[in-house]
């Protein structure tokens, strides 16, 4: 017994939640033994490398190369990724892939290379290999991007899982981002990082790490062209970054570095190299086009855990139409359950749950709902009993059911890795719609069982499916919430099959974009934790993940107007804008902070509904090419050092730049600004790029610019879309893309190119398809003239 747990034990049993407390110790202690029995005991290991080469197999799209005590099998896709594995790993069987892996491109080929080695050239990129299985990833030109020094194992001499280590260097002046939600980044600073999806088990602010979604996913940006390197392997393990310097004083460069530990596991990896947007675009081709949210998911969410009946969210919905405020959705966290039992109903204070859902409707307000995985472990629980009758539940090595510790009590946690699983929770959502709910909100789902002490989560011993394939949770936790997702979505596309799925998840892994988005989590009140709610967005858009924002003004605490009033105004340009709150938080109406708020609130809010359009756009640009909504100011100019070193504003789309206020007191900022002319879109003031400007930043507003020649669809005041032009500098062109909005059904629209010009005097704005050059059939208002 570790004297520590057991201090923590007494304190938690101590405490005033004594009922709650002891189960948490009761299921700490649980998980413990469970895992001292059925964990196999790290032994004597035995260290391995590659070796020698000996010779090598060319085959479709590259080949297998031997070496003495380990084999590379490498593999340059026709979408242009590279993959490759070692010992035998190939592409599949994979939790992030979409469907099968792509076809291997037949015009690369293995060849032998200079001392030794192998080599693969194709269009996009060229792989070297050297002797003793150190891999080089090159441009065409033959710049290095990244070099992979040869791995190594430790393997346990009784069997079973090896643990490894891969070394890398990149070139001193690259830039790392992504691995999910980084409450530190965008940018990934010198440290280590580890990847094991973490409910960090209160507020959280930049230096807590990891969070709710890791993923072994990286984006290095350096001058010679951009990189996504994903080892896919969803066991626990840490990524340790050294950025490189230049010069560093002796003449010479320090080259980048990153070391990339894992507890077990394959060892393979896709690496895709060119622009930001090409590598995004390989990606997505990859793992899956991500979901296209439903047009209401891209307006105003208002949440709080804590509504507590009909009547309160009555009430919330009624401030919103009394004072003119747009509103699209309303939440219901775990306090509308009964006594917090996953898909129910708490009779009493929700009684006609689904009138109040038909009334929200009319007004176009959608209900979403909470869902959590665990569930009561108890007779009589319909899910409990149903989940029991066809072994839907995670078991011990065993062969007992897993108990930890939720909301609802003593749970117990479905194998999402099971397809059988999958179909049967699927079907549960069918509640859900009769009650009237249309979206869905996964929260706990890491997943997460309190714990007085050690890991807030199932034990690492406990078994699941992996589809028929077999293994423990210290390889399905990563990807249990992806799981999750997954059976959602597909009993959704069952339940449902004329619209749209909207699904957010608190956790998730590569691919989850498929499903759809994620939140925050439970951000901390606090300038902080503002800076943090645009690092995770940024972040995890370069990892493939387009939807996602934090809770408005912070999850716990309470927030001074001010604060509010910018996290809002940031808000209102992120992918999902959602208020949201503890219950023993402070409120989160706009109208709690006083009038000068409430009014600056109304003018974000009028501003989000004026946008929808380019949203509505921007959300089906990113299904069709991986783009995100949310983009770093290095997007389209990833060379330029000193965008790749700012993280306090972004480009929403390619049209808008967006600088938000993160300190306290600031009515000045200054702004980072890409090439060419961009325009204050309230002053219409113009600003040229690239260099640093100083812009006006009052209470009323946080600045927007817009770049010169962009053409944006926006909402007008009757509900139909024009088209708003900034005028492109003399002797240039500019243009924009806008996908008209379909319903919330399957139909794919087309889009319409538009390109603005100008001619003489004027500046005049055509459409361009394949049919040739028309006039716009929608109203064009010209700005940015003086």
């Amino acid at each position: 017994m570790d004297g520590r747990d057991l201090v923590r034990s007494v304190r938690v049993v101590g405490s005033s939640k004594a009922a709650q407390g002891l189960r948490t110790v009761r299921a700490s202690w649980r998980r413990r033994r469970i895992d001292a029995a059925g964990l196999p005991a790290r032994g004597a290991e035995r260290a391995r490398v590659p070796g020698p080469v000996q010779d090598a197999e060319p085959g479709p799209g590259g080949g297998v190369i031997r070496f003495s005590r380990s084999e590379l099998r490498i593999t340059v896709a026709v979408n242009g990724a590279v993959f490759w594995g070692w010992d035998g790993a190939g592409p599949e069987p994979s939790y992030a892939l979409a469907g099968r892996c792509p076809e291997p491109d037949p015009r690369a080929v293995l060849e032998p290379d200079t001392n030794g080695g192998w080599r693969v050239v194709a269009e996009r990129v060229r792989v070297s290999v050297s002797r003793h299985g150190a891999v080089e990833v090159c441009t065409p030109g033959g710049v290095l991007l990244r070099r992979d020094l040869p791995p190594r194992w430790w393997e346990p001499v009784g069997g079973g899982a090896a643990r490894w280590v891969q070394r890398s260097e990149v070139a001193a002046d690259a830039r790392f981002f992504g691995l999910g939600g980084r409450g530190s980044g965008p940018r990934l600073r010198d440290g280590t990082y580890r990847l094991w999806n973490t409910d960090p088990g209160r507020a959280f602010g930049p230096g807590d790490d990891p969070l709710y979604i890791t993923m072994p996913v990286q984006l290095v940006v350096a001058d010679a062209a951009a990189h996504l390197v994903f080892h896919d392997n969803s066991w626990d393990g840490t990524v340790t970054l050294g950025e490189g310097e230049e010069g560093a004083g002796s003449g010479h460069d320090r080259t980048g570095r990153c070391e990339l530990r894992m507890d077990g596991g394959p060892l393979r990896c896709w690496v895709m190299v060119g622009t930001p947007a090409r590598v995004l675009h390989t990606w997505a081709s990859l793992t899956g086009a991500p979901a296209l949210p439903p047009a209401w998911a891209l307006g105003h969410h208002h949440a709080r855990w804590g509504f507590g009946s009909e009547q309160e969210v009555r009430r919330i919905v009624a401030g919103y139409q009394e004072r003119g405020l747009p509103l699209d959705a309303v939440h219901l966290d775990i306090d509308h359950y009964d006594d917090h039992q996953v898909f129910t109903v708490d009779r009493e204070r929700f009684p006609k749950l689904p009138t109040l859902s038909e009334e929200l409707r009319r007004d176009g307000i959608r209900l979403v709902s909470i869902v959590d995985p665990a569930v009561r472990a108890e007779r009589g629980n319909a899910v409990y009993d149903g989940g029991t009758a066809v072994d839907a539940f995670v078991r011990d090595p065993s062969g007992r059911t897993v108990e930890g510790v939720v909301w609802p009590g003593e749970s117990v946690f479905p194998d999402f890795t099971d397809a059988r699983v999958r179909a049967w929770w699927g079907g549960l959502y069918e509640e859900r719609l009769a009650l009237g709910f249309a979206g869905f909100w996964h929260d706990m789902n890491e997943p997460t069982s309190f714990s007085a002490f050690g890991e807030s989560t199932l034990p690492r011993s406990a078994r699941h499916a992996l589809e028929g394939r077999g293994g423990d949770h210290r390889e399905a936790h990563n990807v249990y919430a992806l799981c999750m997702a997954r059976a959602a979505y597909e009993g959704l596309r069952g339940l449902a099959p004329g619209e749209r799925p909207f699904l957010f998840s608190r956790s998730g892994w590569a691919g989850m974009q498929r499903y759809g988005g994620t939140w925050s989590g439970d951000v901390g009140t606090g300038w902080p934790g503002l800076r943090a709610s645009l690092s995770l967005v940024l972040g995890l858009g370069l990892c493939g993940v387009p939807y996602s924002g934090p809770d408005v003004g912070g999850f716990d605490g309470s927030p001074s107007p001010e604060l509010f009033l910018r996290w809002f105004q940031l808000g209102a340009y992120l992918p999902l804008f959602r208020t949201h709150a503890s219950m023993r938080a402070g409120r989160r109406e706009p109208w709690e902070f006083g009038a000068e708020v409430l009014e600056h609130a109304r003018v974000a809010l009028l501003e989000r509904r004026r946008l929808l359009p380019y949203f509505m756009t921007l959300a089906r640009l990113a299904r069709r090419t991986g783009a995100p909504y949310v983009r770093p100011v290095w997007w389209g100019t990833p060379e330029d050092r000193a965008l790749r070193d700012c993280e306090d504003a972004f480009l929403l789309g390619d049209a808008l730049l967006v600088a938000p206020v993160l300190d306290p007191g600031a009515d000045r900022r200054a702004v980072q600004l890409p090439r060419g002319r961009w325009y204050d879109t309230v002053t219409e003031q113009a600003y040229e790029g690239p260099g640093q400007v100083l812009v006006d930043a009052p209470l009323s507003r946080i600045p927007v610019l817009a770049r010169a020649g962009a053409v944006l669809p926006v909402r007008d005041e009757d509900g139909g879309t024009r088209l708003e032009v900034w005028a492109p500098a003399r002797g240039r062109t500019g243009g924009g893309l806008f996908v008209p909005e379909a319903g919330d059904g399957w139909e794919e629209p087309g889009m319409e190119r538009y390109v603005a010009r100008w001619e003489g005097r004027h500046v005049v704005v055509r459409r361009e398809d394949e049919s040739g050059v028309s006039e716009p059939s929608r109203p064009v208002r010209v700005r940015g003239l003086g």
